[in-house]
């Protein structure tokens, strides 16, 4: 049985507590939904209760561009009203380390942690927040400057905690600094994981759905899932190019690239598309700018090379039909991460089928995803304030967390995880 190294476990008084949380929830200078943040509070007390003196970091958007190469630091993606959430919250004083970025390389100098770490262990602070993690140099290297970074934050801490299930990929603050450091999981990122396990041992029969805007990035983790679920679903432009391929039809918006990977899906998948449950009528709009032109159609009717505008949602009705109610009331384990459609128009498709899942009491339901889990928090709030009470309920906090570990085959197949393993 495979086991990750305990923060309950580690002997934390007195010690500097390097912590990697996943409080990416700030869009312009705005924290969008509190979340993310209120998951990982339990890891932070015990640090306080354990004696320990806290250094949190996380990342706050993608302010690296790839192309160029250049680290764009802006006050929108500041660490700041995370910093302020907390002190309120908790009437405790943070302190941001005055690090300033060099040119358009990011941050180089890191002394200003060292004089940060100073004030927190003299009681001038009761907690330590590194500025934006991905404005360091280093931080999302392919080279040896992503070690040189971690081994660099590693000298001013004693213990590193990883709270940051979201936070999937191997980044210096998420993989290579478990290598300088004792490392430990924190009590989200066990909490996550133990649900994940879910997903690979399920309570049948397990219903997967899966939406997505682009089918690159799904196909490896559909293809995982689809071999694991009893029945799949799909939604968005996954379902759209799914539908493109196997029935020869076009719809405006899909590209020539999503077609070929549902062609490849498809043909990966041959010996288990049965397992796929097609929702029977979409909804089709001219344009995507307001609602204009709707038309349910049946799937069934469409014919080889009908051109089809901007199909935007799945219908609300699919979800009333006793074939489609009878997939999901029998269901064990249901799987979300989907939003049904283009919700800034057409939420009708994916509140019904939130609606549907609610009535099935006796199914363990994980919702992974920010965009599934706020639009259930925006267009259905009294059943998400519910559901959020309800032990049938678990809300991951990170949707391409969960689809890596399905494509890797394991809860810790993510190589963050890995670095926590015990030995």
């Amino acid at each position: 049985m495979t086991k990750i190294a305990n923060m309950l476990d580690a002997d934390l008084k007195g010690k500097v507590c390097l912590v990697r949380m996943d409080h990416n929830v700030v869009k312009n200078g705005i924290i969008k939904d509190t979340m993310r943040i209120d998951a990982t509070i339990p890891t932070l007390l015990h640090i306080y209760k354990k004696g320990g003196l806290p250094v949190l970091m996380t990342h706050i958007g993608r302010p690296f561009d790839k192309k160029t190469g250049i680290i764009n630091i802006s006050e929108g993606d500041s660490v700041l009203p995370v910093v302020q959430y907390l002190e309120n919250k908790f009437q405790l004083q943070g302190l941001i380390p005055d690090c300033k970025a060099e040119s358009k390389i990011g941050i180089t100098d890191i002394a200003p942690i060292g004089k940060a770490v100073q004030a927190l262990k003299k009681g001038a602070a009761d907690f330590v927040y590194l500025p934006n993690i991905r404005w360091f140099k280093g931080e999302e290297a392919k080279d040896e400057s992503a070690d040189i970074f971690a081994q660099s934050l590693a000298n001013y801490a004693d213990v590193y905690i990883n709270d940051a299930f979201g936070s999937w990929q191997a980044h210096s603050s998420t993989y290579n600094i478990a290598k300088f450091l004792p490392s430990y999981a924190g009590l989200l990122m066990q909490k996550e994981i133990a649900n994940l396990n879910k997903v690979f041992e399920p309570q049948r029969p397990f219903l997967a759905i899966v939406a997505g805007a682009k089918f690159d990035t799904k196909i490896g983790p559909l293809s995982s899932l689809i071999k694991i679920a009893d029945k799949l679903i799909l939604g968005g432009v996954i379902y759209n190019a799914y539908l493109c391929s196997k029935y020869k039809i076009q719809i405006e918006g899909v590209t020539k690239e999503d077609i070929e990977f549902a062609n490849k899906f498809i043909i990966d998948s041959k010996d288990y598309l049965d397992k796929i449950v097609e929702l029977p009528i979409i909804i089709e709009n001219e344009g995507i700018e307001k609602r204009q032109g709707t038309k349910e159609l049946e799937v069934q009717t469409l014919k080889p090379g009908t051109k089809l505008n901007y199909v935007l949602d799945t219908s609300a009705e699919n979800f009333t039909r006793e074939e489609i109610k009878k997939v999901f009331q029998e269901a064990g384990t249901i799987f979300v991460n989907a939003v049904m459609g283009f919700t800034a128009l057409y939420p009708e498709g994916s509140m019904a089928m939130y609606s549907l899942i609610d009535q099935c009491p006796k199914a363990i339901k994980l919702f992974g995803g920010g965009d599934t889990i706020q639009d259930f928090k925006e267009y259905l709030p009294g059943i998400f304030a519910m559901a959020q009470n309800d032990p049938s309920y678990y809300f991951f906090t990170g949707g391409g967390a969960i689809l890596d570990a399905i494509q890797q085959g394991s809860p810790y197949g993510m190589k963050p995880v890995q670095m926590l393993i015990k030995e």
